[in-house]
């Protein structure tokens, strides 16, 4: 079973951006998100995916994902999935030995900086660069199917 280890972070300045090695803009939509599961449509770059989490709240979830015809998620997306969408350019940031992804959130969450890590055990250690921020990995409200419900823009 695929599992997802993540942690989350905001971000206290903007020095992370001199250690950008790319850029991705997503559009992403949500068909269910409840307690249990989230489904949604990601689309970038002419590519779509379709993905099913668990809803746990913490470091570790279930995660599944396929890629699917790209004129298909842009359909699913348009004609199945709540609005808002979550807009969002994710930032790869390399900082010692691991990748950080780094999602400036635009739209409804216009103003929001999300910092994660995907580690591959849980309790695996990672250096924390000096732009790193608290840890909201435990906070709902900062998980993207949580900010289509409520925007950032609405706090």
């Amino acid at each position: 079973m695929p599992i997802e280890i993540e942690h989350k972070f905001l971000i206290k300045d903007d020095s992370w951006k001199q250690s950008i090695e790319k850029s991705i803009q997503y559009k992403q939509g949500y068909m269910i998100s409840d307690n249990k599961r989230s489904v949604r449509i990601r689309i970038s770059d002419q590519k779509s995916w379709l993905n099913i989490k668990s809803a746990t709240i913490g470091t570790q979830r279930q995660e599944f994902e396929y890629e699917i015809p790209y004129n298909e998620g842009l359909e699913i997306l348009g004609s199945l999935c709540e609005k808002p969408y979550i807009e969002k350019t994710r930032y790869i940031v390399k900082h010692q030995l691991h990748t950080w992804e780094i999602d400036v959130f635009s739209g409804d969450n216009e103003g929001l900086i999300v910092a994660e890590i995907e580690l591959k055990t849980i309790g695996e250690a990672f250096e924390k660069p000096e732009w790193l921020g608290n840890e909201v990995t435990s906070e709902r409200k900062y998980y993207n199917n949580s900010l289509c419900k409520e925007p950032y823009k609405n706090w």
